[in-house]
């Protein structure tokens, strides 16, 4: 297994990208700390977790609040002997459909201040216990980087979380903590017809399960060397 005996938080747990990384992170050893605002669905996928044989516990906790994000961390990790993984998967509240020269000025950054806000947030609370294991990995869920007209601040969002990830990695790599962010697939592989398929230079974008598998090797020892970087889970749909 390759997270045996980690413990990873996953913020943002109860959503299609939050709870397949949660299970594969289970699946892979960790136990798996559950953040989100609501607890039901929060549980529905611990249940589903430890139905497997994973360990899985959970906190209705809001990102946005820092004291709250770090009480939860210092709990995790008094619980656990530390943190090993913090995945983010909270979204942006983004206001879509508008051109930018029409949009009021706080609906472009809505985005913008609450991708921040939040990964920010998250991650300082569960890097400082990281910096005193000399050990850790915070990944954070990204937006691509494709130019389409009428995202609001969507894209403004996520090239400031590239900006903030790399600054990061540069304050935390020399205690050993690494930082990376997943570009999202858009809409993953259901078994549907993709009707952006002709954008993607692979014939699908990947599951919610593939998206899940790469969290896990960014995640595990097989990326140790891995910091500053983006893992491009877009098909094809961005290209360097």
């Amino acid at each position: 297994m390759l997270l045996l005996n980690r413990t990873a938080i996953v913020h943002g747990g109860s959503g299609s990208i939050g709870s397949a990384v949660a299970r594969a992170f289970a699946r892979q050893g960790a136990a798996v700390h559950l953040t989100g605002r609501t607890r039901t669905t929060l549980e529905d996928v611990a249940t589903g977790i430890r139905a497997a044989g994973g360990v899985a516990h959970v906190d209705v906790l809001n990102v946005l609040d820092r004291d709250a994000v770090e009480r939860h961390a210092a709990a995790v990790a008094d619980r656990g002997d530390g943190i090993d993984i913090c995945f983010n998967a909270t979204f942006n509240d983004d206001i879509q459909g508008t051109p930018l020269v029409d949009m009021p000025i706080g609906d472009v950054m809505q985005p913008v201040t609450k991708a921040l806000t939040s990964s920010l947030t998250v991650a300082t609370a569960a890097a400082r216990h990281m910096v005193r294991r000399g050990t850790g990995v915070i990944l954070v869920m990204g937006g691509g980087r494709e130019a389409i007209p009428n995202l609001g601040g969507s894209h403004v969002a996520w090239a400031a979380l590239a900006g903030l990830c790399r600054q990061l990695a540069a304050e935390l790599g020399p205690h050993g903590v690494r930082v990376a962010w997943l570009l999202s697939p858009g809409s993953p592989n259901t078994g549907e017809p993709d009707p952006e398929a002709d954008r993607l230079l692979l014939p699908r974008r990947p599951s919610y399960d593939q998206v899940g598998n790469a969290a896990v090797f960014a995640a595990s020892d097989l990326a140790a060397t891995m910091t500053a970087t983006e893992i491009n889970l877009t098909a094809g749909a961005v290209v360097d």
